[in-house]
């Protein structure tokens, strides 16, 4: 729908989003490892390994020998690395890039960190029980990242944000606005979706994510007050 390229709100106690500039280098590393060494497998099986597979969450023993490189229950961290395409790889930073820098500074290094995972967990938890029978993997940032953007509403909603509207048009709007009209296009794309029985985008991983993020944050929000004033 739109793609972030700036805010306007600045980092009030941090120096640098040290967090959100290490899981933008591991995330594109990970791409560059899965694209481009020789691994020994193909670009399915990585994705399989690394990526959450629902059907494998809840039947352990059927995972395959050769792709078990690590423990299944670990997939709830390792697929948030994993990206099908530069697309989806460069999209995904440039949402982590745009609104995650203030949410550290708002968290601190630490707790934005914790913050990240949990929503990553949580869309993964979505995912699994919207498609419990599904062995299709699962990759990409995006939950996590949802996850984000549903705390920056909470915290910043009257900042403003220049966004490339359907990848073309130049636009400066609320923060509140583009993040609002960003959850209600993926209700209603997973409700197209569905009505036509073809959902390719993890969208309830999406909308899991979000809500994880805006109700963490909206708990401890008065705690986070100084830092976000």
């Amino acid at each position: 729908m739109f793609l972030p390229l700036h805010d306007n709100t600045p980092l009030a106690i941090i120096r640098f989003q040290f967090v959100t500039g290490t899981l933008i280098l591991l995330n594109v590393a990970v791409f560059l490892l899965m694209q481009y060494a020789n691994l020994g497998m193909s670009q399915l099986a990585f994705a399989t390994s690394l990526g959450l597979v629902p059907g494998e969450i809840g039947d352990l023993s059927f995972r395959e020998i050769s792709l078990a490189s690590i423990p299944e229950p670990l997939t709830l961290i390792t697929y948030t690395f994993v990206h099908g395409g530069w697309m989806h790889l460069l999209a995904n930073v440039a949402f982590l890039w745009v609104f995650a820098d203030n949410v550290e500074d708002a968290y601190g290094h630490l707790g934005f960190l914790v913050l990240y995972f949990v929503c990553g967990i949580v869309a993964a938890a979505a995912h699994v029980l919207a498609n419990p029978d599904s062995f299709a993997p699962m990759v990409g940032a995006s939950g996590a990242i949802s996850g984000i953007l549903g705390a920056y509403l909470v915290l910043y909603p009257k900042a403003r944000v220049w966004v490339l509207l359907f990848m073309k048009i130049p636009l400066r709007i609320s923060a509140g606005w583009a993040l609002a009209a960003w959850i209600g296009f993926q209700f209603l794309s997973l409700y197209l979706d569905e009505a036509k029985g073809e959902v390719i985008v993890a969208w309830w991983a999406h909308i899991g994510g979000f809500v994880a993020g805006f109700l963490v944050t909206a708990l401890f929000k008065k705690t986070l007050g100084t830092r976000t004033a």
